[in-house]
């Protein structure tokens, strides 16, 4: 009975030092609580259970136990609530699924979403410096993200980073010519292209009504630099639709080698161009060129998509955070500072997409609070206090037996 007592209060002493933990960490970002359970040790067989003979029936065994041992210290991976900071880059995630961190030689997953950037531009987190995983994207835009889970890789957004000019190569006119116009009426309408430096190119259109249901259009460049296939012609229905068939619509090309930069070849759409009887209202639709642009900020969205704001009018995906998922995250080993590591038990990472695949979605601006309950807490306490004084009397009380049986001497 001694020895059982010893057990008891060693072992309870464990569970104290867990919830110890547990509520030393009730404000610790993204930490997972953890539980002690216990079972009873080896068993002293006294007397073995017999069965049924004859008329005599059977015996059940007789055993003393000797004491109890630790079962599992299990780690709980339960959500928590979210906090909101305000701060852009503090990620938190609703749902299952890790942030993946890396010192370069190795993976570490973590709950706690407190990054930000280092000054060479790394996202990272800010109380360990380790690296946050990702996809980078291409800025030109020309090349889709590869978001396989062997691409992961750091994350870089640096500030006043530039984004590259792109040349116009389409653009789109929309809105209504008016049909009651009469012959020979015209209407100029100026807009903007870009060339492969970023630089902008002042051209004007002018559309001259030369039949019922005709107009021409002719481009001209505000420094009258040259273009070729600069004219054409539109043609609509009865109902006022364009007929693009019977229309005769060019690429236009612009000859820049005076100014040192590629030729502006780019296509024209007017497939929204109507003509009604109503006033002319007809202007630029869109155009894909763009000046080079300096980066201004940054948005993150709950699919951990980090969006750069540019000074030249452009959004731009630029990373995109990755998540890791467990088969069993009670698995992962504790490896301190929020981290954790994987081990035999925990299965392989699944990485991928937030949303996807089982993993939560990101909370952008957000943290996630500790899932320690204060409340659990203390009454644990308590029924380990008590645990611990009931086998502390055991102890004293067997000793008290030993002393009365040494007196029976005397």
């Amino acid at each position: 009975s001694m020895f059982s007592g010893v057990t008891g209060l060693k072992n309870h002493q464990v569970k104290m030092d867990v919830i110890g933990n547990n509520i030393a960490n009730i404000n610790t970002v993204g930490f997972k609580k953890s539980r002690v359970t216990f079972q009873d040790a080896l068993n002293q067989t006294i007397q073995s259970a017999s069965s049924p003979q004859g008329n005599r029936g059977g015996t059940n065994p007789m055993q003393i136990g000797l004491g109890m041992n630790i079962a599992s210290i299990d780690t709980l991976h339960t959500s928590s609530s979210i906090e909101y900071t305000g701060n852009m880059t503090d990620l938190a995630i609703e749902g299952d699924g890790y942030f993946i961190l890396s010192d370069g030689a190795q993976y570490y997953y973590t709950r706690a979403g407190n990054f930000g950037f280092d000054e060479e531009g790394n996202f990272v987190s800010t109380s360990t410096g380790l690296k946050v995983m990702g996809w980078q994207f291409d800025l030109t835009g020309t090349q889709p993200p590869n978001t396989s889970p062997q691409n992961i890789g750091s994350i870089v957004v640096k500030k006043g980073m530039m984004m590259p000019a792109k040349a116009t190569s389409e653009v789109s006119f929309a809105k209504n010519l008016n049909s009651d116009d009469e012959v020979g009426v015209s209407y100029i309408i100026p807009f903007k292209v870009y060339d492969s430096k970023g630089s902008a190119h002042n051209l004007i259109i002018e559309f001259n009504k030369t039949d019922v249901n005709t107009w021409e259009y002719t481009i001209t460049h505000s420094d009258n630099i040259s273009i070729s296939n600069n004219e054409g012609e539109l043609v609509f229905d009865e109902k006022g639709n364009i007929n693009l068939d019977d229309s005769d619509i060019s690429e236009v090309t612009i000859d820049l080698s005076s100014v040192g930069a590629e030729d502006i070849t780019f296509t024209l759409d007017f497939s929204g161009v109507t003509q009604y009887a109503k006033e002319t209202s007809i202007d630029l639709s869109s155009q894909d060129g763009y000046a080079a642009g300096t980066l201004l900020g940054i948005a993150i969205d709950t699919n951990g998509v980090i969006t750069g704001v540019f000074d030249n009018g452009q959004n731009r995906a630029m990373a995109q955070v990755a998540l890791a998922n467990f088969d069993n995250p009670q698995g992962l080993t504790k490896a301190g500072q929020n981290l954790y590591t994987y081990s035999n038990n925990s299965g392989e990472p699944q990485i991928g997409l937030s949303g996807t695949g089982g993993r939560g979605t990101i909370s952008p601006s957000s943290l996630e609070m500790s899932n320690v309950d204060l409340s659990e807490e203390f009454t644990q306490m308590i029924i380990t206090q008590r645990g611990f004084q009931a086998n502390a009397r055991i102890i004293t009380a067997s000793d008290e037996m030993l002393q009365e049986l040494v007196n029976i001497k005397r």
